[in-house]
């Protein structure tokens, strides 16, 4: 097994860069997934004939969602600054970013689909925020979401923590496609619609497409993140929510 947890490679003809989350089944969004992550983008995006970024993962699911234990309090403030920044470079990137996803996609792994310009799905695929769980609450979800789905409907997902089935999501505007094949589908729209497009043309259209979203999310997410570190983490049951998932054992709400 290779030592990085994330797998980069490029097809048609150069073109599209595929980057693989590669530690199944739980494809963890931990700190060494977020440097390579982090890397690749440096790497991939500063090619200028790259049109697209296509991200999927190895295994039954796409993520869990982010590291647990990096988010007890000696740990979370640079976990989120740092996931947060990743986040904000796809929401930021020059190209499209399209995701495939099969299996459970939760937490941290949807704050990171939520970047993409399009979500293809597999049928079993499951969508969700489970933070409320635990305790805690999904900051980049909460900023990206009610733009995506409208705002009853995010909030159902961050104030239940339930996730949504496949067609469910496709419904509700999350991911535009269910496919048996999701990277296939993926692979295909690219190459229908963006293989013979201007790469040039390609990113001044998506910096006038997403100019307003990335500038709302930069100061949103700032402003969330202030509301978890100064805030949630203070509380006694964001803390016993997160041990009581490490212990495996049900929480118990002080409700302060």
């Amino acid at each position: 097994m290779s030592d990085s947890p994330l797998r980069v490679w490029r097809t048609h003809e150069g073109r599209l860069a595929r980057l693989r989350l590669a530690r199944p089944k739980a494809n963890v969004l931990d700190a060494a997934m977020i440097a390579a992550l982090d890397a690749a983008l440096t790497a991939e995006l500063g090619r200028e004939t790259t049109l697209a970024l296509l991200i999927d993962a190895e295994g039954p699911h796409f993520s869990f969602g982010a590291s647990v234990e990096e988010h007890l309090p000696e740990s979370c403030a640079a976990m989120l600054r740092g996931f947060h920044a990743l986040l904000l470079r796809l929401l930021s990137a020059p190209v499209p970013v399209i995701f495939a996803v099969r299996g459970q996609c939760l937490g941290g792994g949807l704050e990171l689909a939520l970047t993409g310009t399009r979500i293809f799905a597999a049928p079993e695929a499951m969508f969700g925020q489970p933070e409320i769980r635990l305790g805690v609450f999904a900051p980049a979800a909460s900023c990206l979401l009610p733009g995506r789905i409208g705002q009853p409907a995010a909030e159902d997902m961050l104030l239940s923590g339930r996730s949504l089935g496949a067609e469910e999501a496709r419904a509700a505007g999350l991911i535009q496609a269910v496919a048996a094949d999701p990277e296939a589908a993926a692979t295909d729209w690219f190459a229908t619609h963006l293989t013979d497009k201007s790469a040039a043309a390609l990113r001044c259209a998506m910096a006038a497409a997403r100019g307003p979203l990335i500038a709302g999310a930069r100061a949103r997410l700032a402003e969330l993140e202030t509301l978890y570190l100064d805030d949630l983490m203070r509380t006694r049951d964001a803390l016993a929510g997160l041990q009581a998932f490490l212990g495996k054992r049900t929480p118990r709400w002080e409700h302060r």
